[in-house]
């Protein structure tokens, strides 16, 4: 697995204000999609294109565009939502997929409880979206999910992630094609299972508690 972690001064202010508990919903909103398209210039930096000829005011060049079959991007239920628009201003012609997981908080293992995808993924280039890889389970059953369906090559991306996860998410993914953005690698894991110092749940500062 292939592990990147930005290292840009306008990612870290972000990062700040976002985890900041007087930071209202709105504000955390507007930051996670800025973030989200930060880490998204680092995440498709490998992105399939094929070469098209154009005519400029000037001359006929050779450019790119984007590859077929096109990039799917698939935030996880709920608080992936919260960084679809960042992504997809960026990737405004990949696809869009969606997987909803949840976390038992007394075993901290997820399920998957609904799902948005096509049946057959082969060749396809797939951009995993959730804020926070804690213990690394989700991400870990959405990849496979994914891989199970015929992905050849999925990125992660994660505002935040903690070393426990990092190396969980190592693990379950071993020979496949998998790379890891993160805007942040944080201390550790707290014994109810969150990011520390982290930013409380994603899900709930995006949205409110439901």
């Amino acid at each position: 697995m292939r592990i990147h972690v930005a290292d840009h001064p306008l990612i870290t202010h972000k990062l700040t204000v976002l985890r900041d508990e007087t930071t209202p919903s709105p504000t955390f909103r507007a930051l996670t999609e800025e973030l989200v398209t930060l880490l998204a210039y680092e995440a498709t930096r490998n992105v399939r294109v094929t070469p098209i000829d154009i005519v400029t005011p000037v001359t006929t060049t050779t450019g790119v565009t984007i590859a077929e079959p096109r990039p799917l991007v698939v935030p996880i239920l709920r608080a992936g939502l919260g960084m679809l628009e960042g992504m997809t201003k960026l990737l405004p012609s990949a696809e869009v997929g969606f997987l909803g997981m949840v976390r038992n908080e007394e075993t901290l293992e997820p399920t998957t409880y609904a799902e948005r995808l096509p049946d057959d993924l082969s060749s396809r280039q797939c951009f995993v979206l959730d804020p926070m890889l804690a213990t690394g389970g989700s991400m870990a059953a959405a990849i496979e999910f994914l891989f199970r369906r015929g992905a050849t090559d999925v990125t992660a991306i994660c505002l935040l992630g903690a070393p426990e996860g990092v190396e969980a998410l190592e693990k379950a993914t071993e020979g496949r094609d998998v790379t890891l953005v993160l805007g942040a690698l944080d201390e550790k894991l707290n014994e109810k299972g969150y990011i520390v110092p982290g930013l409380g749940d994603a899900g709930d500062r995006l949205y409110g508690v439901v």
